[in-house]
């Protein structure tokens, strides 16, 4: 801690001209002048006491996602239930059990219901304690708390109460919003990383109040007392309005002094702050919207099915009334012995609408079995299983942050295989915000042989198609392999050896920069090497970072303000200039210079810091060397240094571009550097004016500041450009790339400048050089156009209309388009006018990355998604800003691998990284999918087989509401005998395994084209189980009617015909889950043949009870069946009859119009893989969508450039496609 309090002893603030300054006189001004409804927010400091009674009574800092507690679970989650159609259906139906209407026990109704609906609430319970666990981790979080007498004691966060003075240390995490009071830095600067809240990776500049700075150790607070008003809880991240009493004066409070919660201290060893907001009334928690109920779209439809059904139910139920009214009207009267009418009045000739009436009721549960009652339990069942799956794929475990999948709720894992577009954050999701040094152009020479992935793989994938090697193992393992010959014909030396070179050197973070020419001093006898020197020292003086040194090792590690900075330090340190000190006026470089000397600390003068913004695009540091002259060394984008070089600054500016072109080519990211040397007399003026302007209070401040800035940063001299890799997560582009293939869409939504995302864009592979750039910008028309609203839009609608029209009249089969917008354009983008238009022409770009955008625009934009296209969205971040997406897509996923757990609470599935993404779409998404949409088919199939026998025999009954089944065979029928096979079918069924999946990636697409739960294959299914019921009870009354089946020529009756009828449904729909699996387990054998088994060992013991004899079943299967070689003809001969049709419709498939996955099984099964590679090569190939964006979308755009030199021709790609 002391290290850290000596490191900072400077004013930090002095650094910035733009970004975070803001002039003493401010806390001069007057107070916000406030009252009202909204304003009534008081704050006693140091007090919290005073905040948990009334009338201020404020909530705590416990935070709670979950849907139900202790109290509501049993009513809500009761209420859940029974807002299903069916499982209302079969509550009506238990409690009419308890009459005499029910042609069934009350046993056999209310047990399958209370079984159901007992299992599902226990699903519901287990997923929302997950939802408690995760919640208890955040607020079991520890921070330190001032208790009394200036101690300040450990708390957890959900202890934490308005008015708390808190403690908050070094890369810790706000636990509440906190006004800040003071920090480690003399002028109470502290830098925020809000990368949780708003997506982006650059520091925030905080400052306290000056009259709360000496409040800078514990004992300070000991008798602190202080009181704050403001405004009440809200949404708005970025505003707040509050006065601050203390000391009997006023003062105004801004943004720039509150620290949100789930945003991280950076740079600053400590900082004090007191609790403003707490809990759900902190602005991250006011954003979080709660949790959308999401149904899948297989849910949805299958509802359709339910509906169909019932109306079947109603509608057969409706006939078997009229039939019985008629019986009643005309025959029941000749029946005397049937003693009508009956006492319950049930049944009377001389009323027969009103008996009609009762049959329907009774009709209505007799053919409820059409409507499968366990259904949603064995859906429920299924997906907790593939859950937990799921979660234990020991594939998607991520050693580095020893985190496991997390399918957060198993409602939407088929869903998973049907996404068509997936929306994605950028910080933290795609990228680990890591930066390595790669190449660099000085004085118009390029340094650097190392290549970057994107040349490696063009060269790789072109000498094995020059070679055809006989076995490849996936699509990348050429990246680990051997290069053939041939490639020196194209020019590509320097990417063959460029990876043998430093193989084994150590790895040095932030830099992988390799050339003999550079390193180790030998720059030194260079022709140029002036123009050397001063490129080194730019890189190492040309920043805002802090060195920190490490007391074991004696080397410096930093701490900058962006990715880029650390990485450019890191360089400057291995090519001997390295950055060891920084003072409030002064930056100390160790320079190893020449080579063979020891190193000389050298001292340059900081006068001014021209810090970057999003707007300047540059950043210049004015500095005095220690032979007094001054220099300005200024480093930005080529664009905006190439238009501020002097006439003759511009000696190496046609080589430098040149080498720029060649690493954008190579997706790497590009900064040009120059400098020039200035008098005294001319700073001393500049100068004053500079400061005079940074002190001043008036508007046009940063106006001033700006064009003094313009002025200073003009006539450099360019020195050279630098080219980084940007570090994406591992294995990012091979999983975009993957999921291009499987025919996903990949928008880009990040809060990041156009700058940032463009560059993350060509690294991951959605952007590469020849696709051409729609950037949909606006002009500012304020003072210019009377209506500056209405001319932003005409200019918008322009542009949109003539980039839809230039993508309708595309003629180039290669031609690819990516559509970049900014958030302010967006805004307009989004209203009603104008977004469908906006959505035609991003639904024709390969590719999609949305800038700038705000929490609320993510949302807004996946909704757009979702609801213009109709087709499943998946929205996948690791920040609170991008909640509102992730609640607002049919999946939301949230990346645990971070810290921060505001996305993960807020998701449906978590993973650790996004190259996990792959896996959970390809793999399971792809098997959940087909598992569920074989499963819901097989049960309707099963249930209308079932269910139309009762009817058929009904009518042979004289519609008299009488069962051929026995109660207890229905009661078995769902639960368990058929139950456990479909169960399996989900959880265990596989077209295909896993590494098949990965190789195949368009098998995919049988998700998002819906070819397994379609109408026609749902009518096909329903009318498989109609043509079953009619064979299964037809055949069995042909074959037992009016004839002898046992030796001493006894006829069948009803118990014997219904026992017989129900052996052969079991036996169908067994044998057919048994044809429709692709992958057997011993499980699944167990389980299908042991449902059969168990229906004769329950016959067996079930003929031998007491209640058997009350339906004259008494010794069924031992005395009347079982010795009848008729019953067991007729199960064989009816379970052949029904299973034929099926089998031959699968038969005739495969042979003659088979699907991708029945080409594969094929290819395995024979072991044509293996013993033909090339062939599974070919097969491979083809089994990939067409595409514009990923990996190997750039390699082909690399291969085909390549391809036109070696034919003579020009730069260009071959495709037409121009450059950006």
């Amino acid at each position: 801690m002391a290290r850290g309090r000596i490191r900072a002893r400077f004013l930090r603030s002095s650094f910035y001209t733009f970004g975070c300054y803001r002039p003493r006189a401010a806390e001069d001004e007057t107070p916000h002048d406030f009252h009202g409804p909204g304003y009534s927010r008081v704050v006693y400091c140091n007090q919290p006491r005073l905040h948990v009674e009334k009338p201020v009574r404020y909530s705590s800092n416990y935070i709670s996602t979950t849907k139900y507690n202790i109290v509501t679970f049993l009513p809500k989650a009761i209420f859940e239930q029974f807002r299903r159609v069916a499982n209302l259906y079969f509550l009506l139906a238990a409690v009419l059990s308890l009459t005499p209407i029910s042609p069934f026990s009350a046993v056999s109704m209310i047990a399958p219901l209370v079984f159901v609906v007992g299992l599902s609430m226990a699903k519901e319970a287990l997923e929302d304690w997950r939802r408690f666990i995760q919640d208890m981790k955040v607020n079991l979080r520890k921070t330190l708390v001032h208790k009394k007498g200036g101690v300040f004691t450990v708390k957890p966060w959900m202890k934490l109460r308005v008015g708390d003075v808190v403690k908050v240390e070094k890369d810790k995490f706000f636990p509440a919003d906190l006004l800040l009071l003071s920090s480690c830095y003399e002028d109470g600067i502290c830098y925020v990383e809000t990368m949780n809240l708003d997506g982006e990776t650059n520091l925030k500049v905080k400052r306290a109040l000056e009259t709360t700075l000496l409040l800078d150790h514990d004992l300070s607070f000991r008798e602190f007392s202080a009181t704050l008003k403001c405004e009440d809880p809200n949404p708005n991240l970025y505003s707040f309005v509050g006065n601050f009493e203390y000391g009997r004066q006023i003062y105004p409070l801004d943004p720039s002094q509150i620290l949100l919660r789930d945003s991280k201290l950076r740079n600053t060893a400590y900082i004090y702050g007191v609790v403003i907001f707490t809990g759900h009334d902190s602005k991250v928690m006011q954003n979080a919207t709660k949790s959308p109920s999401k149904r899948s779209r297989i849910e949805k439809q299958m509802d359709k099915i339910i509906y169909f059904l019932f109306s079947l139910l109603i509608f057969i139920s409706f006939l078997s009334s009229l039939g019985f009214i008629g019986k009643t009207k005309y025959d029941l009267p000749k029946w005397w012995y049937l003693r009508v009418p009956d006492k319950a009045g049930l049944y009377d000739t001389g009323m027969p609408l009103i008996s009609g009436f009762y049959h329907l009721i009774t009709a209505l549960i007799l053919y409820g079995y059409l409507i499968p009652i366990s259904l949603y339990v064995s859906i429920e069942v299924v997906k907790v299983l593939q859950a937990l799956f799921i979660n234990h794929d020991i594939h998607m475990y991520d050693e580095e942050h020893e985190t496991t999948a997390q399918a957060r709720t198993s409602n939407l894992n088929e869903e998973l295989g049907q996404v068509d577009t997936i929306l994605s954050d950028k910080t933290g999701t795609l990228t680990c915000n890591q930066m390595d040094f790669l190449k660099c152009s000085i004085a118009g020479t390029p340094y650097g042989v190392r290549s970057s992935d994107v040349e490696l793989a063009a060269a790789k994938q072109m000498a094995m198609e020059g070679n055809q090697p006989s076995q490849v193992s996936s699509p990348y393992s050429w990246q680990k392999s051997e290069v053939g010959c041939g490639v020196s014909e194209i020019e590509l030396e320097s990417v063959v050896a460029s990876k043998d070179v430093g193989e084994h050197k150590r790895a040095i973070k932030g830099f992988s920069f390799e050339d003999a020419r550079l390193m180790n001093g030998n720059w030194f006898t260079d022709p140029n090497a002036d123009m050397i020197l001063l490129f080194f020292r730019i890189l190492a003086i040309c920043h805002t970072a802090i060195p920190e040194q490490n007391e074991e090792t004696g080397t410096f590690s930093y701490e900058a303000e962006s990715p880029d900075e650390g990485a450019f330090l890191v360089a400057a340190r291995e090519f001997g200039f390295e950055f060891c000190r920084r003072t409030q006026s002064s930056i100390y470089v160790r320079e190893r210079f020449p080579f063979f000397q020891e190193p000389t600390m050298r001292e340059y003068k900081v006068l001014n810091l021209l810090d970057f913004t999003s707007k300047r695009k540059r950043m210049s540091v004015i500095v005095r060397n220690e032979d007094h002259k001054i220099f300005v060394l200024c480093k930005g984008a080529d664009s905006i240094i190439f238009d501020r070089l002097a006439k003759n600054g511009k000696k190496y500016l046609e080589e430098t571009t040149r080498h720029l072109t060649d690493y954008g080519e190579a997706g790497l990211r590009t900064l040009a550097l120059a400098y020039k040397e200035i008098d005294e007399a001319k700073y001393t003026a500049w100068n004053d004016e500079f400061m005079k302007a940074k002190t001043s209070i008036g508007g046009d401040r940063e106006e001033t500041l700006e064009r003094l800035a313009d002025i200073m940063e003009r006539d450099f001299f360019l020195v050279g450009a630098t080219a980084v890799e940007d570090k994406l997560q591992d294995g990012v582009p091979q999983c975009i790339d993957k999921l291009a293939q499987a025919g996903l869409k990949i928008w880009v939504l990040t809060g990041d400048k156009m700058e940032t995302a463009i560059n993350i864009g060509f690294s991951c592979s959605l952007l590469r050089h020849g696709m051409r750039q729609i950037c949909i910008t606006i002009t500012d028309y304020d003072g210019i156009a009377q209506d500056p609203k209405k001319a932003a839009k005409v200019q918008i609608l322009n542009q949109i209309t003539n980039a839809t029209q230039m993508i309708k009249l595309e003629k180039n089969p290669h031609a690819a388009f990516a559509l970049i917008i900014d958030g302010k354009t967006l805004a307009h983008a989004l209203e009603n006018d104008m977004r469908h238009q906006f959505l035609d022409l991003a639904v024709g770009c390969a590719s999609v990355i949305c800038c700038r955008v705000s929490p609320k625009q993510k949302a807004l934009v996946t909704r757009l998604v979702k609801e213009g296209t109709g087709k499943t969205t998946l929205a996948i971040g690791d920040g609170a800003n991008d909640v509102g997406m992730i609640q607002e897509a049919d999946i939301g996923v949230g990346i645990s691998g971070c810290e921060g757990m505001q996305a993960v609470m807020a998701s449906d599935f978590a993973i650790a990284q996004f190259r996990l993404l792959e896996r959970l779409l390809v793999v399971h998404g792809h098997w959940c999918y087909k598992r569920i949409a074989q499963m819901i088919c097989y049960f309707f199939y099963k249930n209308i087989a079932f269910g139309l026998t009762i009817f058929y025999f009904e009518t042979f009954a004289g519609f008299s509401g009488q069962s051929i089944y026995v109660d207890w065979y229905m009661l078995l029928f769902n639960v368990v005998l058929t139950s456990l096979p479909v169960i399996s079918l989900g959880v265990f069924e596989q077209d295909v395994d896993s590494e098949v999946c990965l190789q195949f990636p368009a098998l995919y697409q049988q998700g998002p084209k819906n070819l397994f739960f379609d109408w026609p294959r749902i009518i096909g299914w329903i009318l498989n189980g109609f043509y079953t019921s009619l064979v299964v009870f037809f055949l069995n009354i042909i074959i037992f009617y009016d004839q002898a089946f046992r030796a001493d020529g006894q006829t069948a009756d009803m118990a014997a015909v219904g026992t017989a009828m129900f052996t052969c449904i079991i036996w169908a729909v067994n044998c057919q889950i048994a044809l429709t699996m692709s992958h057997f387990t011993w499980i699944q054998h167990i389980l299908i043949w042991g449902s059969i088994g168990f229906w004769y060992i329950f016959l067996l013991g079930y003929s031998k009870s007491t209640y058997s004899l009350s339906v004259g079943a008494f010794q069924i299967l031992t005395e009347i069946l079982g010795p009848a070689p008729i019953f067991w003809l007729t199960t064989l001969v009816v379970t052949v009859a029904c299973n034929l049709p099926y089998l031959t419709h699968i038969s005739f498939q495969r042979s003659f119009n088979p699907l991708d996955h029945h080409i594969i099984q094929e290819i395995k099964y024979y072991k044509r893989d293996v013993v033909d590679r090339r062939m599974w090569r070919n097969e491979r190939s083809k089994a990939r969508e067409r595409t514009n964006i990923g990996f190997t979308a750039r390699v082909d755009a690399k291969i085909r450039q390549l391809r036109g030199r070696l034919n003579g021709k020009s730069s260009f790609s071959s495709s037409g496609t121009v450059r950006r």
